[in-house]
Formats: structure tokens, sequence, C-alpha cells
């Protein structure tokens, strides 16, 4: 385990969101194994959705979709929070703001959205899936092509409206995979202490590097 993440709090969160047939699994099965090999404890939480269809042979009903995505919730949550076996990284097949889309965009309704933008403000890395993949159907998880534009706009507009960063994620095979890693490391190196940055420049009357920035400020109002 990284002593730097530590298993005394939560272990971080990498969520993956975008349309459909974007590359989220696979993508969250090599990351995952990219992370082990960097030698963290990282764990993939599956999409909960992919296994209702498999267990019930259909979509969910308009009435199926909150539990779907508390469930979706429930599941990341509970890895992150592990005690008997913690790890360091979750890496998140979609959360629940993905059903909070369809339900948005396939029933017009918007009521998932407060509950599922709160489980998502866990994540401390968002990585949102391009549509530059071709579509390739998968049984009944997919709608076709003509939906991948207007789920990628409902996404971007929840998460900018929130508030919520992310990281476009776009190529074909191990560049998808390195841009990703670009973005964990990226994250990792934010957590890290910030230099304190002090004015360089002499201020001709007194020598403080302070002063200037305080002359500077008084003659914006003068």
């Amino acid at each position: 385990m990284n002593p730097g993440l530590g298993a005394a709090r939560p272990a971080a969160l990498i969520a993956i969101v975008g349309a459909e047939s974007c590359g989220k699994s696979t993508l969250a099965r090599t990351l995952t194994a990219r992370l082990r090999a960097d030698g963290l404890e990282a764990v993939c939480i599956d999409e909960y959705l992919r296994e209702f269809c498999e267990q019930h042979g259909r979509t969910p009903r308009p009435d199926e979709q909150a539990a779907i995505a508390a469930e979706q919730s429930r599941r990341i949550a509970a890895a992150r929070h592990a005690r008997l076996l913690p790890v360091d990284v979750v890496v998140a097949d979609t959360t629940a703001l993905m059903t909070a889309v369809y339900s948005e965009l396939i029933f017009g309704d918007h009521s998932l959205h407060e509950a599922a933008l709160a489980a998502h403000r866990q994540a401390d890395l968002t990585l949102l899936m391009a549509t530059d993949l071709p579509w390739v159907a998968d049984g009944l998880q997919r709608d076709g092509p003509q939906v991948r534009a207007p789920v990628d706009r409902l996404l971007r507009g929840l998460l900018l409206g929130a508030g919520l960063g992310f990281s476009v994620i776009a190529g074909q095979g191990e560049v998808r995979l390195q841009a990703a890693w670009a973005a964990w490391q990226a994250w990792q190196r934010s957590r890290g202490p910030k230099p304190k940055i002090r004015w360089n420049h002499v201020c001709g009357r007194c020598g403080d590097p302070a002063c200037e920035r305080h002359g500077l400020a008084r003659s914006a109002h003068t």
C-alpha cells in the first residue's frame, strides 16, 4: 500500500464517465492494472446497470432508475471505506451521474441530478471519455450512436454547472490509457506542497518585495 495515500482515510476515487461505446469499461480495467503495476492497491467498480440488465433481461423502467443510481454510489463508497481490505485507489466504471443523465434523456426525469452530483463530488479525479471511438453494439445497454452527442452534452452541462472539473480522455488504444495516466499524475502533483511565490522585483523605495504589490493596488484606485 502506498503510504502517501494511507488506509486511515477513504481511498482516492477516479470516476470514469461518458457516453456509450466510448471505452469506459476498457479504460477502467487497464487503468486499474496500471495503478497496480505502479505499486498501488487499486480496485475497479463495474457499472451496476450492466449487471441489472443481465439479471433482468431488459433495461430498467423509470421507477427503477433511482435504485440503480443509489446502488452504484453504494458500491463505490463501500470500496473507498473498506477496512478489512483497504485500498489506495478506486476506479469507478461510471457513477450515478450517468444514470441521472440517461434518466433525463430517455424519461425526461431530472429528479436524480441532486443525489448523483452529491455522490460525484466525492471523486478526486473525473475522466470524461471523448466520443472519438467507433460505436459498437452491446446488447441491451446501448441505444445507438445518435445518443452519444446528447449524452455528452448533458453530462458536460451537469459537471460544469456544478463546478466539477474533469479531464477529457481521447485517442485510440494505448494513447487513451496514457492520457488517463497523465491526468492521474497531474492530480497527484496537485496534492503536494505548493511553493510560496513572492515578488522578485525590488521596490526602489524600501527594498521590500511585498511593498511593490501594495503600491500597485493603491495606484489602481487613484
